[in-house]
């Protein structure tokens, strides 16, 4: 992992996840970007008559956000732990999804490390959080930091997965974070998507995937007829004691994603701890 994506709007929960970013950086030799967007002005209409801002007011927006940005970089590098990382902080306009889309390509970006305060009711159903929109789009894998999840500390990870042929990436992408974070894997299996006979075939399916991937220090779990796939991925979290929740997204749109939704964007909205989102793109 070379660089690690951190979005910020100076929020808490921003700074939660910067500290994330942070101890991930620590751990892999990355460098962070630090980037804040100034969302206000993609919703500006281009017409005079119409404009939000003047030239003063946005000079001194941007000001602003160059003093928080740099004081967010200088709270993170007064720690003594976190001394010697390298942040560089950028400002830019745009659609929050779109603009880090468009850096993730320009940068290189390895990771998107993002704070999110979840949706619920009819705000996720019609609109979702910026966080989804994100996960839903993003070339790169997501973690995503609830608010109050606490410190950083991979020794356990639950893995939900379909195992089905698309999987491999994500297994992948785990075995790559555990030659630097040892931490155990607990594969849930939920519902056979992949139509397996016995629970034999599906611990064979699971142990073979590991085989191509190098993951190693995994336990199976098997559950069936579960109405509320979400709700039972963080219930097993909350058993096994987790630290992150990792999943696989097919990043569906428009009208698939209306009819069909995202059980990964549905965990994120409701996890109180960070969940690893993994395109299958």
């Amino acid at each position: 992992m070379k660089k690690i994506l951190v979005p910020t709007d100076f929020s808490q929960n921003s700074r939660h996840a910067l500290g994330v970013a942070a101890f991930i950086a620590l751990k892999t030799g990355a460098k962070i970007d630090l980037l804040h967007t100034n969302t206000v002005m993609a919703y500006t209409p281009p017409l005079p008559e119409y404009a939000i801002f003047d030239q003063p007011n946005l000079t001194e927006y941007y000001e602003k956000a160059a003093d928080e940005l740099f004081g967010m970089k200088r709270e993170i590098l007064e720690t003594s732990e976190f001394k010697n990382l390298q942040i560089e902080t950028r400002i830019e306009e745009g659609f929050l999804y779109a603009t880090l889309n468009r850096v993730v390509a320009e940068d290189n970006i390895d990771l998107i490390v993002m704070g999110t305060k979840g949706a619920s009711g009819a705000t996720e159903f019609f609109v979702g959080s910026n966080t989804e929109k994100v996960i839903r789009t993003a070339e790169c894998p997501v973690l995503a930091v609830p608010e109050g999840s606490g410190n950083f500390d991979l020794r356990n990870v639950v893995f939900a997965t379909t195992l089905r042929p698309d999987q491999t990436k994500a297994f992948e992408y785990l075995a790559g974070w555990q030659t630097t974070f040892p931490f155990a894997v607990k594969v849930i299996y939920l519902n056979n998507p992949a139509g397996f006979d016995n629970n034999a075939q599906i611990e064979k399916s699971v142990a073979d995937f590991a085989a191509k991937t190098w993951l190693k220090n995994i336990t199976t779990f098997v559950s069936g007829n579960t109405f509320n796939e979400e709700a039972s991925i963080l219930q097993f979290a909350a058993e096994q004691k987790a630290d992150i929740v990792a999943m696989a997204t097919h990043q569906r749109k428009g009208l698939s994603h209306l009819l069909f939704g995202s059980l990964t964007e549905d965990t994120v909205n409701h996890s109180g701890i960070p969940v690893l989102c993994i395109p299958m793109k």
